[in-house]
């Protein structure tokens, strides 16, 4: 595939949009809608209420029951009973019973974690081909990983081309690949995001629709923050930001191939179709604040954070003080996000989790290094991050931010910008975190909602 094809579409269904067979309709109805959606990449079911089940987890507790060699059958059962369902409401013609038995008998065998995974996605992959009455292409045949696990890009995009070369439309699968050997592997979870946007670059899409639940990227948090404003435009950095902050909407791998190659992302709704949605594109191409009217295109954040706290006298004359403090975390396989630092103190924040267990270890070892007044862990820290580009060319915008959270009486734990003035990234207590995200869409959103509002009435 030499020349990109005018008028196509890269298609990719999140596991919600394809939950049951109504949900297939729903889907079947978006890709007829428009013939150039040509190359449909579906996730496995997901949930089809909220106490209900997704797939890909019912076949993780196959392969670990399998792997204890107990009794998995109860779980297959039902798996099989999901899939059954779909089949026979749609009237398709593919039956997934001999997939599920050669399935069954694979565990039996000790099939992989990545295996049993990335089924739920090769079986709805079958279905949805079926239904559309496209060919389908087993991910295992086109996405190529190295023998550590990572994407071998070059080798996947030729896979990708030469099969679909001659294909005017088809059914990939998302979430897994396979080594040279043959034997399966799969991206991390959310990956099927990742396989669309390696297919779109393959077929050099003129855009990568990402079907989902809701209608586009949000401004925060809706479990945070009700009736969150959609962001109309984003820029890959941004989003690239606000994924890596806890932001879920598109698994923050899936940007690379496609921002490489100049193609737009486009985050759509299965449940209300003529949404717009949110569009993502190069840094060259939008102008976010103009799109969306606020300063600030997104807040995002996490928990579970602490801080190792370093306090000597001059030690910013101390050659080498820094370097030392890092290499003890790096013998240690500890990785950190973010470290501020004054003239005689520093801060290094990292992830609860990489810690655990060795906080006794780091002390000891930053003490030995070097031999500082004082050394502590703080825990219990939350990491927010506002992002957007229009920040660096609007005065006072900082200003704005920390003023939100004084007035609520939020004490900031630290603060750090980067040289590209895209976002602030800010420290703060577990408890505070909620409300400091709504005390900052307040301040860039509403107040912006409520002026407009004014404006009209007045």
């Amino acid at each position: 595939m030499t020349e990109k094809q005018n008028g196509c579409k890269v298609v990719k269904f999140g596991g919600s949009s394809l939950a049951d067979a109504g949900q297939f309709e729903k889907v079947k109805s978006i890709i007829t809608a428009e013939a150039a959606r040509r190359y449909v990449v579906p996730s496995a079911p997901g949930k089809r209420f909220s106490a209900d089940t997704k797939i890909t987890d019912m076949l993780y507790t196959c392969q670990k029951l399998a792997a204890e060699e107990k009794d998995f059958s109860e779980t297959l059962a039902a798996i099989r009973t999901r899939y059954l369902e779909i089949a026979k409401a749609l009237q398709l013609s593919f039956d997934p019973s001999d997939e599920l038995d050669i399935i069954a008998a694979r565990l039996k065998e000790g099939a992989t974690k990545d295996y049993a995974a990335s089924r739920g996605e090769y079986l709805n992959g079958m279905l949805l081909a079926d239904y559309l009455q496209f060919p389908f292409v087993d991910a295992a045949e086109v996405i190529r990983f190295n023998e550590n696990g990572t994407l071998q890009m070059t080798e996947t995009m030729a896979l990708l081309r030469n099969k679909l070369k001659d294909m005017p439309c088809a059914v990939i699968p998302g979430f897994y690949g396979a080594g040279a050997n043959g034997e399966v592997i799969t991206f991390s979870r959310g990956g099927s995001d990742i396989t669309g946007s390696l297919v779109a670059r393959a077929v050099r899409a003129d855009i990568y629709e990402n079907w989902t639940d809701v209608s586009g990227v949000l401004v925060a948090d809706p479990r945070i923050v009700k009736n969150a404003a959609v962001i109309n435009t984003i820029t890959y950095e941004e989003l690239r930001e606000l994924s890596y902050m806890g932001a879920t909407v598109l698994h923050e791998d899936a940007i690379f191939p496609v921002r490489a190659a100049g193609i737009p992302i486009n985050i759509r709704n299965t449940n209300e179709p003529s949404a717009p949605g949110t569009l993502i594109v190069a840094g060259d191409s939008a102008d976010s604040d103009a799109q969306t009217g606020y300063t600030i295109t997104g807040i995002a954040g996490k928990k579970g954070f602490c801080a190792i706290n370093i306090q000597k006298a001059m030690m910013n004359a101390e050659l080498g003080f820094c370097r030392k403090v890092l290499t003890v975390l790096e013998e240690l396989g500890i990785s950190f996000e973010h470290m501020p630092s004054g003239i005689d103190t520093m801060s290094i924040i990292l992830s609860e989790d990489s810690i655990k267990g060795k906080e006794k270890t780091v002390l000891s070892k930053i003490r030995q290094a070097v031999n500082p007044d004082a050394c502590d862990i703080e825990h219990g820290i939350s990491l927010l991050a506002v992002v957007g580009r229009g920040m660096c060319r609007t005065r006072g915008t900082a200003a704005r931010i920390f003023a939100a959270l004084a007035h609520a009486r939020i004490n900031v734990k630290m603060i750090d910008q980067g040289s590209s003035e895209l976002n602030i990234i800010i420290g703060l207590l577990d408890g505070d975190f909620e409300e400091s995200i709504r005390r900052i869409y307040d301040m860039f959103v509403n107040s912006v909602v409520e002026e407009v509002i004014e404006e009209q009435n007045s």
